[in-house]
């Protein structure tokens, strides 16, 4: 599933960097052209990107864009199809294609394509007969005998071949997402082995073959049972319910029902797959280091082959309007949260214009009506609002948590008062400029990153977007007036909204899923397929690796009154980021984290809190104060040009920052129930707290914490006189952007020091225990069980990081690890397993070898077994080693280490004790590694180590026995893990 937000947001910044470089006085249009080899192609003028968008004569849409910034190219393959064309007896059928599209064709994943075809044919028949069976026993009988086919599939078949061959290009980011009106398949490859990915491409969308399909439909019920596990989803399912009583939007999850994925149609998965996998309904979206001309013949000799056929996509139900509000409520052991939601036109529509201009004056960050209203004053523990809009409809929803001892309803009221204030025109007119320069500086960051212009281009072909539109989307929102916006606002923010409360409590609505008692598929490791063995003969033109001097990439300078400051420039645009670093942190002083927190709240003697937020706002400016557990940054960064005048205003606040005892009480309460409701966080119980404890015991910075009652008792001008008196401590700058002579004329002028500055206080230090015989567990209610095995290493070896990076890739992670391979592929124990041996990021620290599962619990013994056996035998695969290997070694070769992040990774490896580009030994080290030398490494490291392990699960479905095998269980209460004695607690 798409993380919604997150793509709302690149989509909204891509759009703002479009504008950012267009004149804005001339309308972008689109015009065409003929390449040299007689293909037409579309650009719009003052369109930054410099897309190419051809249109093939099979139907095939390429967007394609160059950008050399390092040798990469971010692939998608779109196509317009998800779960709106779901059958309505088939839920969850186009999301589980998109899983089948990753097994394979008659040419990748088979020995004897002849002999497979005639089980999988079987298998499918058997499929039918069971979805028709009625009778309980003999649709059992009909699932044992798929088993057994599928386990004599398998002797043809070979798992993960293209997950094998994509690897060995090097290729990261190897994925594939369903949503309603789309499935996109992507990679991230080095711009070398763009002919061998484009022939795998091309080849895996030419037909499909539903091989490994019961193993893998289990792999989709554990996603379904983590859907369950998440009470975020389950609250986002309610609100669509009731936005779309009718539309597939809210009737059809994409994961589909239990029912219907328990009686899958292997018939109907096919003619998915033939009606909408075809080329008028596909894109191939390709950003990067390519050039144009070539990489079109290539793309027109592959895919281009395609047959066009006659396409219409089903009309979707209207809905009618919603004339009151609509009530619905969720449940689940995480803390409660609200939601409103409005339903709006979709993609293309008035609607889109004016909602995305209203979402930011209501919240973005900084200086909407929600983020200074409600956050900056601390009336809510946080409130937000985000749009998103599809092809049919769209929709803005506000979403709230309560402050200890709020009500839902109160955080709802206060949500509405703040549309209120929109509706009335409560906003200064300077905002519309602002957001949408916001907008443009926010999109000027984003389109730095290939991923981020790619999703921006298969999110235009998924909706039907002309580019020329996109570019001139802002300029768009800029012409909307603030009597207009209020206008709107009356008309669409009425009582036609729908409300869902998350509340605490136990969900009866949760199914539980049997464990069919699946035999393990063969995997055939030591086999290939003619294809792959063609396909490894194929080369590529080497890529040659290139290594930082970070001595002379990163360039020093100092102020007058003697502070470093170390700079990279920033060749790409106007923007800066300016940190002030101090080699101090909460390690050093408790209060240290606490402080710089709480200045977030702080007004001065000239400005209320609010009032500089808007200052800030005003100038494109962003600030921040964070403290860490060994570092503390003021950082600044936005548009250059108002550089001096935001470091003045950073100061200002800095030297004149006053203390609010009001502000400070509501920022405690607001620091209690974050730890209330951190307590409801499956992922915070085991990948913080519960981790934590297997490290550290009861000696961890984690529990080394001040108690409410403590921080109710300190006086928050200690706090303030703390963030003041930081300026007299070392410190040292970096600064990325242009003119780096202003940037120090500007320290010079506004970062005032006097006197000698005074050295750090002594760290506190956090001994890490022994690991093993140990198992830490604590209750939730959840469907699945997750577990974290943790071993702990020897101390942090600059050498061991060639031979840990090829073990991780052959071993524990990606879709053709072995780990992967075992538990999901052959298996079916887990939607996720990984496993990895971990290398400290500070000298003297301890490694770990790590590995983690999430299952149903009535799966956990056979998980367990099948884990740990896998950590003391680790398989020696010769093809799949060398796979490994090649991968490896192109992705140091095609890795850019550039811009802000030289200076960066250099401070990472300085606290390994590393002073070079350690990436040149590795790749050194790798090329002549043999399975022999991984081996040696996982006996050395691996094999036999002794581990705590770490659950999380519901203890009334839990297996006890086959936890007992791994050591002494110790359950510890949520409280315990995070050592929260808080009086307002214990009270309760």
């Amino acid at each position: 599933m798409k993380n919604i937000k997150l793509i709302m947001w690149m989509s909204f910044a891509f759009i703002a960097f479009l504008s950012c470089k267009t004149n804005n006085s001339t309308e972008a249009k689109t015009e065409s052209h003929t390449d040299a080899s007689g293909y037409n192609y579309e650009t719009v003028t003052n369109d930054p990107t410099g897309l190419r968008l051809y249109t093939l004569d099979n139907g095939l849409k390429v967007y394609l864009s160059k950008n050399t910034d390092e040798p990469k190219i971010q692939t998608y393959i779109a196509v317009r199809a998800g779960s709106n064309y779901d059958p309505k007896e088939s839920t969850g059928l186009a999301h589980y294609l998109e899983h089948m599209v990753f097994k394979g064709t008659h040419k990748i994943g088979t020995v004897d394509w002849e002999k497979e075809k005639v089980y999988l044919d079987k298998i499918s028949e058997l499929y039918e007969q069971h979805r028709a069976e009625k009778d309980v026993t003999k649709k059992l009988a009909l699932y044992k005998e798929i088993d057994k086919v599928s386990l004599e599939a398998s002797n043809y078949s070979v798992a993960n071949e293209y997950d094998k061959m994509i690897s060995s290009l090097g290729a990261t980011g190897t994925n594939a997402h369903t949503w309603f009106e789309e499935t996109v398949y992507k990679n991230k490859i080095p711009a070398n082995e763009l002919d061998k990915w484009i022939d795998v491409e091309a080849e895996r969308f030419s037909t499909l073959v539903l091989r490994l399909f019961h193993t893998e439909l289990e792999a989709v019920f554990e996603e379904f049972n983590r859907g369950q596990d998440n009470d975020g989803r389950k609250r986002y399912a309610s609100m669509l319910e009731g936005l779309f009583p009718n539309h597939p939007y809210g009737q059809q999850k994409t994961i589909g029902t239990a029912e219907h994925l328990k009686n899958p149609s292997l018939i109907d998965i096919n003619n998915y797959f033939d009606k909408y996998y075809v080329p008028n309904n596909m894109a191939v979206v390709l950003v990067g280091d390519l050039d144009f001309d070539t990489t079109i013949k290539k793309v027109a000799n592959t895919f281009g082959k395609f047959e066009k056929k006659e396409l219409t996509h089903p009309v979707l139900p209207k809905e009618e309007p919603i004339t009151a509000p609509i009530v619905a409520e969720v449940f689940g052991p995480t803390s409660e949260s609200i939601s409103i939601a409005y339903r709006s036109g979709g993609v293309n529509t008035n609607d889109e214009k004016m909602v995305t201009l209203a979402d930011m004056i209501m919240a973005n960050g900084n200086a909407g009506l929600i983020d200074l209203n409600l956050n900056q004053k601390q009336l809510v523990q946080r409130a937000g609002c985000s749009p998103t809009f599809l092809n049919d409809y769209g929709y803005h929803s506000f979403t709230g948590s309560p402050k200890s001892g709020q009500t839902l309803d109160e955080v709802k009221g206060l949500l509405l008062g703040e549309i209120e204030k929109l509706k009335n025109g409560e906003f200064d007119e300077w905002m519309i400029e602002a957001v949408v320069n916001d907008l443009k500086l926010s999109q000027t960051r984003q389109y730095e990153n290939n991923t981020a212009l790619a999703s921006a281009y298969f999110n235009a072909f998924i909706h039907h977007e002309n580019w020329n539109d996109k570019v001139n989307f802002l300029n768009d929102l800029k012409k909307i007036s603030k009597q207009e916006l209020v206008d709107f606002a009356n008309t669409f923010y009425k009582d036609n909204y729908v409300v869902t409360y998350k509340r605490k409590g136990e969900d009866k609505n949760i199914v539980k899923v049997s464990n069919p008692g699946i035999t393990p598929v063969n995997l055939n490791r030591g086999k290939s397929s003619e294809y792959i063995t063609a396909f490894n003969k194929k080369q590529s033109e080497p890529l040659q690796p290139q290594y930082v001097d970070y001595k002379t990439a990163i360039k020093e300078i100092t102020t007058d009154n003697g502070i470093k400051v170390s700079y990279v420039e920033n060749e790409k645009n106007d923007l800066f980021d300016m940190n002030i670093i101090f080699d101090m942190g909460s390690d050093n002083d408790k209060k240290l984290s606490l402080a710089a927190g709480y200045l977030e709240y702080l007004g001065t003697d000239k400005y209320s809190a609010e009032e500089l937020k808007k200052e800030f706002y005003k100038l494109g400016i962003s600030y921040y104060v964070s403290a860490g557990s060994d570092k503390t940054y003021v950082g600044l960064n936005g548009l250059k040009e108002n550089l001096n005048k935001g470091l003045e205003l950073l100061e200002h606040l800095w030297d004149n920052a006053k203390a609010d005892p009001e502000a400070y009480g509501k920022y405690v309460e607001k620091i209690y129930k974050g730890r209330q409701d951190g307590k409801t966080q499956k992922g915070n119980i085991l990948f913080n707290g519960l981790m934590n404890y297997g490290k550290y015991g009861e000696n961890s910075r984690l529990r080394d914490i001040m108690q409410i009652d403590e921080l109710n008792a300190i006086n928050p001008e200690e706090l303030v006189s703390i963030v003041k008196d930081m300026k007299n401590y070392k410190q040292r700058v970096f600064y990325y952007g242009k003119d780096v002579d202003a940037a120090v004329a500007s320290l010079n002028t506004n970062h005032k020091i006097f006197g000698d500055l005074k050295e750090y206080p002594v760290a506190k230090e956090y001994k890490e225990t022994e690991t093993g015989g140990n198992v830490f567990f604590t209750n939730y209610d959840m469907v699945q069980t997750e577990m974290m095995f943790l071993a702990k290493g020897e101390p942090f070896k600059a050498e061991n990081l060639a031979a840990s990076t090829l073990f991780n890739t052959y071993f524990g992670s990606g879709l053709s690890s072995i780990v992967f391979q075992e538990i999901r592929e052959s298996k079916s124990l887990a939607y996720s397993a990984f496993a990895s041996y971990s290398n400290a990021s500070k000298k003297g620290d301890s490694n770990y070898v790590m590995a983690y599962v999430g299952t149903q619990a009535n799966k956990l013994e056979q998980a367990v077994d099948a884990m740990m056996d896998l950590m003391n035998n680790m398989p020696e695969a010769e093809k799949q080693f060398n796979a490994a290997k090649a991968s490896t070694l192109k992705k140091i070769a095609a890795q850019r280490i550039t811009k802000s992040n030289i200076f960066w990774t250099y401070e990472s490896l300085k606290k390994r004790g590393i002073d070079n580009d350690h990436r040149e030994a590795m790749y050194n080290t790798i090329k002549d590694m043999t399975i022999e030398d991984l081996k040696a490494f996982f006996d050395k490291n691996v094999k036999g180590e002794s581990y705590n392990v770490m659950v999380v699960g519901n203890k009334k479905d839990l297996n006890v026995k086959s936890l007992q095998k791994l050591g002494k269980i110790k359950e510890l209460e949520v409280d315990e893990l995070f050592n929260y004695v808080d009086k307002k607690e214990i009270k309760s």
